[in-house]
């Protein structure tokens, strides 16, 4: 005798399971419990066999007879239901680990304990926020550039240009990784170099100079878990602020650190410059020079030791650490300290020269040809002042600029 929906509704649990039988080997088993779950009593290869049809009321007796019919479909074509719903769900399983967002959610928990906190934190929010919702679900393997770079100009649409620019970016590390553990075959980010316009930069060198974010970023420098050539070179940046391209072309045969000093010739103003060594910058140099000192560059380059390092080797440092193009820029460490410099009352003069600025005339300055030696007394205590201050700074000490 056939179920009905009252006979199914009324059935109450009692001591021991017990089954109502509907035909065609479909029965709805009540539990103890007072659960009702259908089942398909069937057999194949000689073998009795149950398969799940799901809960009652979630699976009303008509979606379960529908179900039956599908089975037994399935048992008359010589197929087991039961094996291909297990393989179904397995291949449900392997497509849902290998989705775009669980790829991701990998690999940033991989990555992000080598981030700065508020670097990390922006990184998950704008894949949440602007990726997930929309390429998340998808198996990151099917994912081709144009559905990429439609996810990507939701957030160009918006007028966020920049953050766009991230987003491309974050999907591709993503990519990648999943490349490299097997789970795609390539990255479709590459497909889509100038696909977005390109984002307008000032060209004002961004630089921090409030005392509280310069101790956090000392902090940051010394944290720092890349390359040890690299870091050594972050850690002379504001100690010595000259311009990035002139540290990273550092040479040792210009370099005497018994007498804490750094000569060398200066090609955008075609001058001698001078440079006194604190004695925390003297230290950094000494503990490199095991490893280069050998050499001709203070900082080679990590493929190649004949030549310097790598151009955006301190703003990828940067970047890293989570300082953006806006806050921090390597050019932005001399902005940092003539900015702090002069307003703690060191003379504009003994500034100008350690900067090693061009003067303006040309005239005057064919006359100072020993002029890159001026007031070396007072920029040598002014650079150890200067390094001082930064550890103080970095030990988060309230330091408050007094006049020299």
């Amino acid at each position: 005798m056939k179920l009905s929906d009252p006979a199914v509704k009324k059935a109450k649990p009692e001591a021991k399971p017990y089954k109502m039988a509907d035909g065609g080997g479909m029965y709805l088993e009540v539990m103890p419990t007072g659960s009702k779950y259908w089942r398909l009593k069937y057999r194949f290869g000689g073998k009795e066999k149950r398969l799940a049809f799901g809960v009652y009321p979630d699976v009303s007796l008509a979606q379960a007879r529908d179900r039956r019919y599908e089975a037994r479909k399935l048992l008359a074509s010589g197929i087991d239901p039961g094996a291909l719903k297990q393989a179904q769900k397995a291949a449900d399983v392997l497509l849902n680990e290998n989705s775009f967002e669980v790829v991701a959610r990998e690999w940033f928990v991989r990555h992000s304990p080598n981030w700065k906190e508020n670097h990390s934190s922006k990184i998950i929010t704008r894949l949440e926020k602007d990726i997930f919702p929309w390429i998340g679900a998808r198996p990151i393997a099917d994912i081709a550039a144009p559905e990429l770079l439609a996810t990507i100009r939701r957030i160009e649409s918006r007028g966020a240009l920049e953050t766009a620019h991230r987003a491309l970016a974050n999907c591709g590390q993503v990519f990648r990784y999943a490349v490299a553990t097997g789970r795609a075959q390539r990255d479709p980010s590459g497909d889509l170099r100038g696909a977005l316009p390109p984002v307008k930069r000032d060209k004002h060198f961004a630089a921090i100079t409030e005392p509280q974010k310069v101790g956090e970023l000392m902090r940051d420098i010394d944290g720092y878990q890349g390359s040890f050539i690299v870091k050594c070179a972050f850690k002379l940046s504001p100690l010595l602020f000259v311009r990035p391209g002139e540290l990273r072309k550092m040479e040792w045969a210009d370099v005497n650190l018994d007498a804490a000093e750094w000569v060398y010739f200066v090609t955008k103003t075609e001058t001698q410059h001078i440079v006194p060594l604190a004695r925390q910058a003297v230290e950094t140099l000494r503990e490199i020079q095991p490893l280069t000192g050998h050499g001709k560059y203070v900082f080679p380059g990590e493929r190649d030791h004949d030549r310097p390092m790598s151009d955006n080797a301190i703003r990828s440092a940067l970047r890293r650490l989570g300082w953006s193009n806006e806050e921090m820029t390597p050019h932005g460490f001399r902005a940092m300290a003539s900015t702090i410099l002069d307003n703690m009352g060191y003379k504009q003069e003994w500034l100008e020269r350690q900067l090693a600025h061009e003067e303006p005339n040309k005239v005057k300055a064919a006359y100072k040809r020993d002029a890159w030696r001026m007031y070396l007394p007072e920029r040598t205590a002014m650079m150890q002042a200067w390094a001082d201050y930064l550890n103080k700074l970095k030990a988060g000490a309230e330091v408050i600029p007094l006049r020299a």
